[in-house]
C-alpha cells in the first residue's frame, strides 16, 4: 500500500501564506498581498486532499481559490464572477453538510430539546440575513442589490448547515458569513473598520480553515464513504 504523504508540510506552508498575507495587508503592500492570497486556498485544498477529504471538499476550496484570484481586480464584473465562484463553493458546502451532518445530534448538545435549539439558530439566522439586506440594500449599487441578495441568501443558508457538523464547522460558517458583510459593507461605501481589507481577510482565512477542519472531522477522513457508514459509527472517529 502506498503511504500517504504528511499533512505538516503542506499546513505549514498555508500558514505561512496567510501570515504573509495578513502582513503584507497591515503593511499596505500590494504585491505581497497579490501573491500570497492566490495560494491560500490550493494549499487548504492540497492540505485537504493528502488528509482524504471528499472531493466536494476540495471542489468548495478551488471555488474559494477562483474568487480570490477574480477579487484581486478592481472591476464589477470581476467583482460578480467572484462571488458567483464562492457561490458555488457555497453549494459544495451545502452537499456536504446534508451528506454527513447530524442536526440532532449537535442540537441536543447543552442542554434544551433538539427541535427548540435548530429553530432558534434558523431564527438567529434568518434575523441576521433579514437585517442586513434591509440595511444594505438602499446603499447598494441599482445593479449590485438582485446578485447581493441572492449571494447572502446562499451564503446564510451555508452557515447555518454548517452548525450540523459541530462547533469548529459552525465558527467557520459565521466568520464566512461575516467575512462577506465587510465585503458588502464596503461595496454600499458604509464607513469601514480601519484596515477592512485585514479584518476581511483574517476572518476569511479563519472560517475556510475551520470549515475544512469540521468536515474533514466529520467525514473521519474518508472521503468516499457513505453517509449511512458515517451517521452509524463505523467511521474512524474524527481527530
Amino acid at each position: 500500500m502506498t503511504r500517504r504523504p504528511s499533512p505538516r508540510p503542506l499546513l505549514g506552508a498555508f500558514g505561512v501564506a496567510a501570515l504573509g498575507d495578513l502582513l503584507s495587508l497591515l503593511a499596505d503592500f500590494g504585491p505581497g498581498h497579490t501573491v500570497f492570497k492566490p495560494l491560500l486556498m490550493p494549499l487548504l485544498a492540497a492540505y485537504a486532499a493528502v488528509r482524504g477529504g471528499p472531493r466536494l471538499l476540495i471542489a468548495a476550496l478551488l471555488f474559494g481559490w477562483g474568487g480570490d484570484t477574480f477579487l484581486l481586480f478592481d472591476a464589477d464584473l470581476a467583482f460578480l464572477a467572484g462571488m458567483g465562484s464562492f457561490a458555488a463553493g457555497h453549494v459544495c458546502y451545502l452537499v456536504l453538510f446534508k451528506r454527513y451532518g447530524d442536526t440532532a445530534r449537535y442540537a441536543g448538545k447543552g442542554g434544551g430539546s433538539p427541535r427548540a435549539r435548530g429553530a432558534g439558530l434558523v431564527a438567529v439566522y434568518a434575523l441576521a440575513l433579514a437585517v442586513t439586506v434591509v440595511l444594505l440594500w438602499p446603499d447598494l449599487p441599482a445593479d449590485m442589490r438582485g446578485p447581493v441578495a441572492g449571494y447572502s441568501l446562499l451564503l446564510t443558508a451555508m452557515a447555518f448547515g454548517a452548525t450540523t457538523l459541530g462547533l469548529t464547522a459552525a465558527a467557520g460558517g459565521a466568520l464566512f458569513l461575516l467575512s462577506d458583510t465587510l465585503i458588502a459593507t464596503g461595496v454600499a461605501e458604509w464607513p469601514q473598520l480601519p484596515r477592512p481589507d485585514f479584518a476581511i481577510m483574517l476572518t476569511y482565512i479563519a472560517a475556510q480553515f475551520l470549515l475544512t477542519k469540521g468536515v474533514l472531522g466529520a467525514t473521519g477522513e474518508h472521503p468516499e464513504a457513505e453517509p449511512a457508514a458515517v451517521t452509524s459509527g463505523s467511521a474512524p472517529a474524527p481527530r
